[in-house]
């Protein structure tokens, strides 16, 4: 009688996937073997065969999946202090221990998907066993706070999030009510994990300085976040909701998923929160609103300098269309604006979208603007954009004249340090700069002091911040060649452009590349007369490299050729003139040959 033990009794390892298949075919035939429940349930661990987790998942959702509408809840197991009558009693109990397992089962599925050791097919079958839960386990409604822990695993696990968000992404984000819950779940995730933050400074790792005092673990969790809320659609402005996707059931369709209507009447009864089931119309009118908190609670976090950038290049294209009131994001923009460098340039963009498009007033902006023309911005890696935002932003013709004089020639000394693909963008911003705006353009060309002078009274009130300045105006300058601007100075009003010249234009003219001096051409017309010139398109230069001036060198048709011309064909490459005591024969006889040898033998010797 010992040789035939229970299959209950066997060890964990004796089990193969026969086995467990007819167990599994044992629990769904009988409930006799509900014994073999919690014996199934052991075989689901990251650390078991996926085979044998595969065989123990399929039975086990097989299972569950009937018994879901009803079960209790957790929170109502929990709360229920008052015992049952007699006739319910046997009942209650047993779906409350079935509650009990099915809570274990869904741990140890979410355990499975957040496991780095995981197989990949088995993870993408655990993923739809959960949305599958989703779909049915509250009555037909989406049972929003299973798909909660659901992201909370997928986030919090300490290996990319990838995977997971894009089988979530080309399986399930195509469902309105899927989005809808995500944006809700991650704006509980980010408000929790930004009440564990003990920095009151939100972006203090944007110049990288606190980035090492972030925990391994929070910066995977801020990272697999921004993966995720990132890969969300959001909701495209159409008031056609006819043709938006529900995961879960909507309200005519809830009572199939009931169940036996005599049966479960109490507990549909009880459950009255179902008979308010979201419509696709509804979430449509509030998806807007969801996804900016999720967005507006993420972007408190103190987010990795390499997320930080990311989030500030695809803001104004992926957020700020569709925020409630993109204003909001106005702090965030501003401060990021206020850290210099690359972060700056990064931010530009999302910042002129709020002043064009949505009215935001931000007085410093163009004296930040003037403050980001250096050299390394030539070389930056987003420095097409900024070269566009920076031509755009100075398009105005209320530009103040100081100002304009001020961009030109900061652009002008540039023209000493970059590089000449950034030489090329200068000399287009220069030409628009000076077609646009008339008065700066006594710039190009100054020939003595008198004609400084005169130039200073046209200035606004920009130059008049300088005394000094207005002192001197009047009086004709009697030291050639002294450049008056200051090119340290941060503030345009005090560089005093509006008394020097371009005379860096002239340098270029001789620049050693072909493409930039013949370029520099143009700024020797007269740009005052709008009718015969037109605008230069920055966006033509401000991609351009070492690569793209070479290809275009390469390509280009040259109608006149230099040539070299000689009477007779040259048998050296330099002439015995030019180094006395050298001779430079084209072949060596033996004779020579042997003499060079003993010469070295007798230097040896």
């Amino acid at each position: 009688m010992a040789s035939v033990d229970p299959p209950r009794k066997k060890k964990k390892g004796r089990y193969g996937v026969a086995e467990l298949k007819t167990l599994g075919n044992q629990l769904l035939s009988s409930a006799s073997h509900i014994n073999n429940l919690p014996l199934l349930l052991t075989f689901l661990s990251p650390s078991s065969p996926p085979h044998h987790v595969l065989e123990s998942l399929l039975s086990l959702h097989s299972f569950f999946l009937p018994l879901l509408p009803k079960l209790p809840s957790s929170s109502a197991v929990a709360a229920s202090a008052a015992a049952p009558s007699a006739a319910d009693q046997s009942e209650f109990i047993y779906l409350t221990w079935l509650r009990s397992k099915f809570d274990e089962f869904l741990k140890s599925l979410l355990d499975i998907l957040a496991s780095p050791q995981s197989d990949e097919t088995l993870k993408e079958l655990v993923l739809d066993t959960l949305m599958e839960f989703v779909k049915v386990a509250n009555g037909g409604a989406f049972h929003s706070a299973l798909y909660h822990k659901l992201l909370l695993s997928i986030v919090r696990s300490t290996s990319p999030a990838t995977f997971c968000v894009d089988l979530l992404e080309s399986k399930y984000f195509k469902y309105i009510d899927v989005r809808y819950f995500t944006f809700i779940s991650l704006k509980k995730l980010a408000t929790t994990l930004e009440g564990k933050d003990d920095s009151d400074d939100k972006i203090a790792s944007a110049d990288g300085n606190n980035e090492s005092q972030l925990s391994s673990n929070t910066e995977c969790f801020i990272r697999n976040m921004y993966y995720t809320i990132s890969h969300v659609p959001p909701l495209q402005g159409s008031d056609d909701t006819s043709d938006l996707e529900m995961w879960s059931s909507s309200e005519s369709d809830q009572k199939q998923h009931s169940g036996d209507v005599s049966v479960d009447d109490k507990l549909l009864k009880s459950k009255k929160p179902n008979k308010n089931v979201l419509s696709a119309a509804k979430i449509a009118k509030k998806m807007k609103l969801k996804f900016t908190k999720a967005w507006i609670a993420y972007l408190r976090l103190p987010l990795p300098l390499d997320v930080y950038k990311e989030v500030l290049v695809n803001l104004h294209q992926a957020v700020i269309p569709h925020l409630s009131n993109p204003i909001i994001l106005c702090d965030f923009l501003t401060r990021s604006y206020d850290v210099g460098g690359v972060v700056s340039v990064m931010a530009l963009s999302s910042l002129f979208v709020l002043m064009t498009q949505y009215g935001l007033e931000y007085p410093n902006f163009y004296e930040k603007l003037y403050a980001l023309l250096v050299p390394s911005t030539f070389m930056a890696k987003h420095r097409a954009r900024f070269f566009q935002l920076l031509d755009s932003c100075l398009k105005s013709p209320l530009l103040p004249a100081y100002l304009a004089a001020s961009f030109a020639k900061k652009l002008s000394r540039l023209l000493l340090s970059v590089p000449p693909s950034g030489a090329l963008v200068i000399t287009a911003l220069i030409h628009n700069i000076l077609r646009r705006h008339p008065s700066v353009n006594c710039l190009v060309h100054r020939e003595d002091g008198v004609d400084e002078g005169k130039s200073d009274h046209r200035t606004d009130e920009g130059t008049a911040v300088n005394s000094e300045s207005v002192k001197t105006s009047a009086v004709p300058c009697q030291k050639p060649g002294i450049d008056h601007f200051n090119s340290t100075e941060i503030d345009p009003k005090k560089s005093a452009a509006m008394r020097s010249s371009l005379w860096e234009i002239d340098t270029i003219l001789h620049h050693y590349c072909p493409p930039v001096s013949r370029f520099s051409l143009s700024l020797g017309n007269d740009l005052t007369v709008r009718a015969k010139t037109s605008e230069v398109n920055v966006g033509d230069f401000s991609a351009g490299s070492y690569a793209t001036i070479l290809g275009a060198e390469m390509t280009r048709r040259v109608k006149q050729v230099p040539l070299a011309f000689y009477k007779a064909i040259p048998s050296s490459l330099f002439s015995e003139t030019d180094f006395a005591g050298w001779t430079f024969k084209s072949e060596e006889t033996p004779e020579m040959i042997n003499e060079n040898n003993e010469r070295s033998t007798k230097d040896l010797s």
